[in-house]
């Protein structure tokens, strides 16, 4: 255990503030009852059955769980579609429901029902079929944040083509790689986005990736902004001119429990990003469960709102599949919190009446910022339950989103769970748990979660270590695509088979809370989103002045990690402003401008041990301004003092 978590074990010790479930709240909450926890742990197979009975089957399962680890199969022998249980089965009651409310940046409005959205679902499944898309054929979307793109996701849930979604505000680079990783057939994508009143180049980067993926047969492009854009003719074709002219009826097709359903890439700590791979059956059942009980939602009164992106595993799970699946109202807003002023949020929330409220602590800390007067000119009395994701949040942020946006009185559910996890792993029930700002409490009914040390013991509460869980659940992923070795090493190599490592620190209080304490690897946790160093490096070093690059993460009181990069510029270049902005602009191309370096150290050498290892630890309490670690196993101890005197004047780029 490294000096940074065990200063924050004892940070922790200090806060003591409790919160009890409003009695209003718990007498009403879809669980309220502790017994729930002990009927889950005495049989999981029965409980997470029970919510699996709450979705659509084609065909019941005849064996709930089979693990063989460190693999693990969900409801043998079902046959469902996640399609038909996200828009189907509410239309005979509930077709004209509102599915989406959506919210364009520049100020466009759209209400979509779940007729509405199951007829151009329907449509574009039958255009994907007539393009000879099958079931097992990947299809890739890079699409901003508008209607089209859960509609994509469904289409292709609904003819059983599993879909690889790619963040829009990542590179043609990035794109390139994972359309090549998955040999996506069709890509969907649009002529633009919008971001803070700028239109994003979606594509003109999906040409320029386009060019090096030979897989790719066809690009289908969303008119969004109305750009004048290039079209290929015989490989690209317009989005509303396919959907227009196909059937809106196309039956879902029956597909077994663990057919796949998507792949999802994300940063893993050396190497290619990760093709995460999620079956139907079993992830349904989980992001279906965790968002009704989790949020509470009332799908006849709540409007519900994940302020996440669809490109990561948030919007997949907590604005997509759960919320659709559950037949939820929700919110789709496409562009930034601050445009065109630092209210957009509160105004929306206003608008609409939204109940739930779900967020990451950057945007939190943003907000603390920008001050509570932006959320004060807005009448928020409707918000009944606040969420945080993404990261721990530090109990600070934790009070200031209860108290000036939950108006003191609404329940703030901190949520740990990840991209491989799939749905909601440790988290309060709010009809139940008794709050603890930074805590996110106890493990959800059926996860079978703990603490242990470096030699596998569980630390007991007190102590502090590394986050396990003991037994699979239903929305964990399979394996890596194409790299089932990579999933055995990464994730059950620490402590074999049997006990999944996601990779983070974690401390257990006395009263056996789960205090979460980030990565204890190299993967950064930037705004929310998980970035390798490796990426970031190696983008770095791609640049031809460059001869060697180190990233580190440092706590920054907005973003919660700023990227810090430690740079050797080759002989021939001085290492100055200029170099440092050719560099960020870089490593925004080949990854996306998120991973851009909020400050870059120029220095003749990185410290190393003597058989060449970088020692980013020491760079980590450099970037941090902490006394350094244990520098005995260095080989060059002097350059440590070069660039401690040149960090202590990091300034870096917010742009």
């Amino acid at each position: 255990m490294d000096r940074e978590i065990e200063a924050t074990l004892e940070a922790l010790l200090d806060e003591r503030r409790t919160f009890e479930p409003p009695e209003a709240f718990a007498e009403s909450a879809f669980l309220n009852d502790p017994a729930v926890y002990s009927e889950a742990e005495r049989d999981p197979d029965a409980w997470w059955a029970s919510q699996a009975e709450r979705l659509d089957w084609f065909q019941r399962w005849d064996q709930v769980l089979e693990w063989k680890p460190p693999h693990h199969e969900w409801f043998l022998g079902g046959k469902l579609n996640a399609s038909h249980n996200c828009l189907d089965r509410h239309l005979a009651r509930d077709g004209d429901r509102v599915a989406y409310h959506w919210i364009g940046e520049p100020g466009e409005k759209r209400t979509i029902t779940y007729r509405a959205l199951h007829e151009e679902v329907c449509r574009l499944a039958n255009a994907l079929k007539d393009m000879g898309i099958r079931k097992g054929d990947r299809v890739a979307i890079y699409l901003p944040m508008i209607p089209e793109l859960p509609a994509a996701m469904l289409a292709c849930a609904r003819i059983g083509a599993p879909h690889s979604v790619v963040f829009g505000g990542f590179s043609a680079e990035s794109l390139r790689d994972r359309i090549n990783d998955a040999e996506a057939k069709v890509l969907i994508t649009a002529d633009g986005g919008y971001r803070r009143g700028d239109v994003v180049p979606l594509k003109a980067n999906a040409d320029e990736a386009v060019g090096q993926t030979p897989s790719i047969e066809t690009v289908i492009v969303v008119r969004r902004t109305n750009e004048n854009v290039p079209m290929q003719e015989g490989r690209d074709v317009d989005y509303a001119d396919l959907v227009e002219q196909a059937s809106p009826e196309c039956q879902a097709e029956a597909l077994d429990s663990e057919d796949m359903l998507y792949i999802l890439y994300t940063s893993g700590t050396t190497g290619k990003p990760k093709g995460i791979l999620h079956t139907t059956g079993g992830y349904l059942t989980g992001v279906s469960a965790t968002h009704h009980l989790v949020f509470d939602v009332r799908p006849e009164t709540d409007v519900y709102w994940c302020a996440a992106d669809i490109g990561w595993v948030t919007g997949h799970s907590y604005i997509v599949y759960g919320p659709l699946a559950n037949g939820c109202t929700s919110i789709l807003y496409e562009g930034a919190p601050d445009f065109p002023d630092k209210d957009r949020w509160w105004s929306i929330i206003e608008e609409y009446g939204v109940s739930i409220l779900y967020t990451a602590p950057t945007a939190i800390r943003t907000f603390m910022k920008w001050g509570p007067q932006y959320a004060d000119k807005h009448d928020l009395s409707s918000l009944r339950l606040l969420g945080s994701v993404g990261e721990p949040i530090n109990p600070e942020a934790w009070i200031w989103y209860q108290q000036f946006i939950g108006g003191g009185k609404t329940p703030v559910v901190d949520t740990w769970w990840q991209t491989e996890t799939g749905a909601i792993a440790i988290t309060p029930l709010p009809g139940i748990t008794t709050l603890k700002p930074g805590s996110a409490t106890k493990p959800f009914p059926g996860v079978f979660a703990d603490v242990l040390d470096e030699q596998g013991h569980p630390v007991g509460r007190g102590g502090g270590g590394y986050l396990v869980l003991k037994r699979p659940i239903p929305s964990m992923f399979r394996t890596i695509y194409k790299d089932d070795a990579r999933y055995r090493e990464t994730y059950f190599g620490r402590y074999g088979d049997h006990i999944y490592f996601p990779g983070d620190g974690a401390k257990l209080d006395d009263d056996g809370y789960f205090w979460l304490l980030g990565r204890v690897d190299d993967v950064m946790n930037i705004a929310g989103h998980r970035i390798s160093t490796y990426e970031v490096e190696s983008a770095l070093v791609d640049h031809p002045d460059v001869a060697e690059a180190a990233v580190v993460g440092r706590r920054h009181p907005q973003e919660g990690e700023a990227i810090a990069a430690f740079v050797t510029p080759k002989a021939t270049r001085i290492g100055d402003e200029e170099l440092a902005q050719e560099l960020r602009a870089h490593v925004a191309k080949v990854i996306g401008k998120i991973a851009r370096p909020h400050s870059i150290v120029f220095t003749e050498d990185l410290p190393k041990t003597r058989s060449g290892k970088i020692m980013r630890r020491l760079l980590r309490d450099v970037a941090e301004g902490r006394q350094l670690g244990d520098v005995t196993t260095l080989q060059n101890a002097p350059i440590l003092d070069e660039i401690r005197s040149k960090a202590n004047s990091l300034q870096g780029d917010e742009a």
